[in-house]
């Protein structure tokens, strides 16, 4: 039969780190969308000075839970409260393996009376996929995948739109011709736009108030063009797959943590239900972070600043382990690392000379693996890990998204962040031959950005560990 399922590859193998430190993929890609409309600097700023229009219909996986036990699933999986939870409304859905360590996060719409819809990266999907066919549960579970995991032409089921920015409400006021509706973060509500019914999300990933925006795929294209129209006026920008990923180093939210479903007996089962060609069994693991036990890479909500999300008003995998964790003191704090501008542009001028070179600082993204996981150093010994690397034009610094010991994350302390993998780098075709570099950082707030620190959502990931 052969390598089949993640538990048959992870045995021909051995080691899970050996797996994922030397996969050939590279970092999580956004596909269709053109690399830059006008260039990366200009829209990342338009997201903070004028208005921009995300794409999002092409980079991630949907997938429908319908059913009469659909919402009793999720809760069974979720470390979420449900309670209130009904049509029209969203959330940040976070599942944990049984020891409490992440899963993954995604976004869930709760779109009717029992159908509700995941969307993001796979892992989420994967593990929910996993229980509703095994766990007794009356319900069905619809993918629509990410076009990165598709052949054929891009036919999906619905497009997602984002319009964010200061502008953002001056954008749909013109595109509605009247005020746009006005509602409270994370809830739904129908609109018209160029004579089509469209869900509307009170979301955003700008720092600012802003709409998600989707529909039948058929509409998504009159849709796009009436927002293009309606935000001449305001500035709007459309934003490129270079810039897209970049804009979370304000925002604060940690995209890929890594799925904790390598090892442990009780998840044995799943990876012998995950195909060896999924996201798990592909990704790939980068950075200067190196450790033998892949339950070093795990992470906890409370590491991703999600302790507000734990709620122990149901039964979910993982609460006993998180009830545990809760009564202990906070371990890691996420925080936002400001790298010092005399140490990169050191590390970045060694591209200019012959012999030893500092790994390649790609702009606006330096992230080069889809699990990127690099070491934070206080005379010498680890103290953290940063998880997402970038340049930010708003901010003129390379900035990066980590979780330090909490007795180290004091804002302004000065810490060292580790730039490159050892032994001159891995076999992954997105690392070049190279040296490690430490660089210096400052502790910095997270998000960095001060308006979605203090103006924009309400208590959550952004502001609370």
């Amino acid at each position: 039969m052969g390598i089949q399922s993640l538990e048959d590859l992870l045995q021909s193998v051995g080691n899970p780190v050996d797996l994922l430190r030397n996969s050939q993929s590279g970092p999580n890609v956004y596909p269709v969308v053109p690399p830059e409309y006008t260039n990366w600097r200009d829209e990342q700023r338009a997201w903070q000075q004028t208005c921009v229009l995300f794409n999002q219909s092409y980079h991630m996986t949907d997938m429908y839970v319908e059913g009469p036990d659909a919402l009793k699933l999720l809760s069974h999986l979720g470390i979420n409260s449900f309670k209130g939870f009904e049509p029209n409304k969203a959330k940040q859905f976070v599942p944990c393996n049984y020891d409490g360590y992440v899963i993954g996060d995604v976004v869930l719409t709760y779109l009717s009376r029992d159908r509700l819809n995941l969307i993001g990266r796979p892992s989420v999907h994967n593990w929910v996929q996993f229980h509703g066919e095994t766990g007794g549960f009356d319900v069905s579970c619809e993918r629509d995948e990410r076009t990165a995991a598709r052949s054929g032409p891009v036919v999906r089921r619905a497009y997602r739109f984002q319009v964010q920015g200061p502008n953002a409400m001056k954008t749909m006021q013109k595109v509605l011709g009247k005020a746009p509706p006005d509602l409270k973060f994370f809830n739904m509500t129908q609109i018209t736009i160029a004579g089509h019914r469209v869900n509307a999300l009170r979301h955003g990933m700008a720092g600012q108030p802003g709409f998600e925006l989707f529909g039948p795929w058929e509409h998504g294209d009159e849709v796009k063009e009436a927002i293009i129209e309606a935000g001449k006026d305001f500035g709007l920008r459309l934003v490129g797959a270079r810039a897209y990923s970049s804009n979370t180093l304000e925002s604060g939210w940690i995209p890929s943590p890594m799925p904790a479903v390598y090892s442990g007996e009780k998840m044995k089962a799943y990876r012998q239900w995950l195909p060896a060609r999924s996201y798990e069994g592909g990704a790939s693991l980068g950075g200067s972070f190196y450790s033998k036990n892949i339950e070093d890479y795990y992470l906890t909500p409370y590491d991703l600043g999600y302790g507000s999300f734990v709620k122990f008003d149901h039964d979910f995998i993982g609460r006993d382990a998180l009830e545990k964790r809760a009564s202990e003191p906070l371990r890691r704090t996420k925080v936002t690392l400001a790298l010092n501008n005399d140490d990169v542009l050191k590390a970045i001028g060694t591209q200019y000379q012959k012999g030893s070179r500092a790994k390649y600082f790609d702009f606006p993204s330096s992230v080069y693996s889809t699990l990127p996981y690099d070491k934070v150093t206080l005379d010498g010994r680890t103290v953290g890990i940063s998880t997402w690397c970038g340049y930010s034009a708003n901010e003129g610094k390379h900035l990066t998204l980590a979780m330090l010991d909490t007795e180290h994350a004091k804002l302004g302390h000065e810490v060292m962040f580790v730039w490159g993998e050892e032994g001159g780098g891995s076999s992954k075709p997105t690392v070049e031959r190279h040296v490690q570099t430490e660089i210096r950082a400052i502790v910095s707030p997270v998000p960095y950005s001060e308006v979605a620190r203090v103006a924009y959502a309400p208590p959550g990931w952004r502001t609370h560990p």
